[in-house]
């Protein structure tokens, strides 16, 4: 695709967001769209928000669990950027009709204390580079229409990235095995999904090293104070304005929101 090209869907997509509204599959109207050229759009989209005044605070790894690859149909993992705009502290009311077709994933947020630059960078690496780790909410949330996406449409939307709720307490990567830590996510009080840690590419540091290593070929370094969001260990809950949820990690603790 072409500079033209790539600047007016990255435009598309932004006047998409802040006017609550969806767009038509990038790729059944550019059916040659490739993964790089999305990212060249998420760049622009990303770029018309820093503009407007937000700035980077962290990095989402979204589609890592199978439970996510199948309901999407899209099974390769990919990355997006988080903003100021975008958080939302622990238990925090989120109004609804500020999203547009928004579902709810349970995460383990990674922060970090030192920069991680790929390539080479291993799971090991990660751990040591982290501060703590939170139990999350990641609301995703898609510009596309009902939800029909390929991979580079989903790329090219930031990575389907709506907002986030961190926790209400932080440990050390140290003091909880990341791989085996069950998760329960309720809705309404009511159990609506389960997983554990390695429901994400095998492991949660397995995810930020990815996330590391490709960023690094790019020339882009994950920041010490950078929040990581590394991927949702269960299903996606579809989630409106009434609804309450609690995701519980073993070992880390719990994240809560609800919707108005």
């Amino acid at each position: 695709m072409n500079d033209i090209q790539i600047t007016s869907l990255g435009d598309e997509l932004y006047d998409a967001l802040q006017a609550c509204r969806v767009v038509d599959p990038l790729t059944t109207r550019h059916p040659d769209i490739t993964i790089a050229d999305a990212y060249r759009i998420q760049q622009r989209l990303t770029a018309r928000r820093l503009e407007a005044g937000e700035t980077i605070v962290g990095k989402k790894i979204g589609v890592t669990s199978k439970a996510v690859m199948d309901m999407l149909g899209v099974y390769q993992p990919d990355f997006g950027m988080l903003t100021d705009a975008m958080v939302y502290n622990e238990g925090e009311a989120i109004d609804a009709s500020t999203l547009i077709q928004p579902k709810a994933e349970g995460e383990i947020a990674f922060v970090l204390k030192r920069d991680l630059l790929g390539p080479g960078v291993s799971s090991a690496d990660v751990i040591a580079a982290t501060e703590g780790v939170m139990a999350c909410f990641e609301i995703v949330d898609s510009r596309i229409r009902d939800w029909k996406i390929r991979i580079q449409d989903t790329v090219a939307d930031n990575a389907s990235c709506g907002v986030f709720v961190l926790g209400d307490r932080m440990v050390s990567p140290l003091e909880v095995d990341l791989n085996t830590c069950g998760m329960v996510l309720e809705k309404n009080g009511e159990i609506v999904a389960t997983g554990a840690g390695a429901a994400a590419l095998g492991a949660p540091a397995n995810a930020v090293a990815w996330l590391a290593n490709t960023l690094g070929a790019l020339g882009i370094a994950l920041k010490a104070g950078e929040v990581v969001l590394s991927g949702s260990l269960a299903i996606m809950v579809p989630v409106q304005a009434g609804d309450n949820l609690r995701v519980t990690i073993g070992g880390i603790g719990g994240c809560s929101v609800r919707f108005v």
